[in-house]
Parts: C-alpha cells; sequence; structure tokens
C-alpha cells in the first residue's frame, strides 16, 4: 500500500452521483428556451468542465446566443432541485472513515456554493478539510496550479499526495502537478478516456482505495 497524507476527491461522478440532476436541470433550461431537449448519454458526456461549458455544449454553436440566459435559467432550477435525486455512490462513508486520519479535500470544477449544498445535505462536510470549487481560485482543473496551492496550503509532498476522480481533468491535474493519481472506472466519465491516460491506480468501486492508500 502507498503511504499518502493528502487526499484529493474530486466530487460528481465520484463521491456522489449527480447525474440525473444535472441532466434535468439541463433539458429544464433548454426546455425554457424552447429548444430540443438532449438525451441522457449526451448531457453526461458534457460534464465535468464547470457548468458554463457544460450548457455551452449543451447550447451548440447554433444557439450560443442563449448562454447567458441559460447559465441564469440553470442556477435557479438546479439550485433548487440539487438533492432530488442526487445520492452518495455506494462505500463512500466507509471510505472517507477508514481515511479519518488523513487530510481531505474536494477539488471540482462545480460552483463552491452547489458543491457546499450537496456536501451538507448529504452529510459529509465534516469529512473534509476544504471544499474547492471551479470559483474558489483563480486555476481549475486540469491545471496544475489549483494543486501548487493545495500542497502549499496543507504543507504535503506531492509524492504522498493522491487525486482521485472519475474525469479526465482529474488525471490530468495530476500529472500536471506530479502528484499520484487514481482514476474511478464507476462514475460520470468516458472509461476507455481514463484508461487511456494511464493514471497511477485505478478503482471499479471506491471502496479498494481502502487497500492502495494508508
Amino acid at each position: 500500500m502507498k503511504k499518502v497524507n493528502l487526499m484529493i476527491f474530486d466530487f460528481d461522478g465520484t463521491l456522489v452521483s449527480t447525474g440525473d440532476d444535472l441532466v434535468k436541470s439541463v433539458n429544464y433550461t433548454l426546455n425554457t428556451l424552447n429548444l430540443a431537449e438532449r438525451p441522457k448519454e449526451k448531457i453526461i458526456g458534457f460534464v465535468g468542465d464547470g457548468v458554463s461549458k457544460l450548457l455551452e455544449r449543451a447550447l451548440g454553436e447554433e444557439n450560443v446566443k442563449f448562454h447567458e440566459e441559460a447559465m441564469q435559467i440553470f442556477t435557479d432550477y438546479y439550485g433548487r432541485h440539487l438533492l432530488d435525486n442526487t445520492v452518495l455512490y455506494p462505500h463512500v462513508e466507509e471510505v472517507l472513515r477508514n481515511f479519518e486520519n488523513k487530510k481531505k479535500v474536494i477539488l471540482t470544477n462545480k460552483h463552491h456554493h452547489f458543491t457546499l449544498m450537496i456536501v451538507r445535505g448529504l452529510k459529509i462536510e465534516n469529512y473534509f478539510e476544504e471544499i474547492v470549487g471551479v470559483d474558489s481560485t483563480p486555476f481549475r482543473k486540469p491545471d496544475g496550479r489549483v494543486m501548487d496551492y493545495l500542497l502549499k496550503k496543507h504543507g504535503t509532498l506531492r509524492a504522498e499526495t493522491v487525486m482521485v476522480g472519475d474525469g479526465v481533468n482529474d488525471i490530468l491535474v495530476a500529472k500536471n502537478s506530479g502528484i499520484l493519481s487514481c482514476g474511478c472506472l464507476y462514475g460520470l466519465g468516458n472509461k476507455n478516456d481514463l484508461l487511456n491516460l494511464q493514471a497511477d491506480y485505478y478503482c471499479n468501486d471506491l471502496l479498494e482505495i481502502n487497500s492502495l492508500f494508508n
């Protein structure tokens, strides 16, 4: 097992299953704008780079003029419905309890206030030292500078830090900053894309990391 001192977790698709509420919020936004809905699989494929990119992709180039209005509609609707269907993935609390003596941080391209609302709603806030959203620092995944901020703040060596996530950006931010990476193959991210990036570790269930790190 590999010794780590700082564990950095992605959020959507890693700790929480948020897909259904994101899909419903995107399609509500498109409906409100009198635009055609998108299939669930398509919208899930748009997730990972924050709400602005999510809506840009869902609107398509031909409807980019609606982007600002779409942001307002989505933000209002999602803020009221982000816990309708969102739940923790299996074994999340078991894993967080197992690593209760390790520093743990959430690093997400989701907005901080949305993330905090879900974390509090699912009662996992006390497990984490910090929640870093897309609007928390000037940098976002996969920019390695967001990791420089975390490493300096929490006083941890790169060799003893791991990024755990289901998205391409999670593996890339780890590689860009010289820390360990663990790809979660059960989440929202494309499995083949994750495997092609050759992360240091992989798991098909978050519970598996209990036997990877100590």
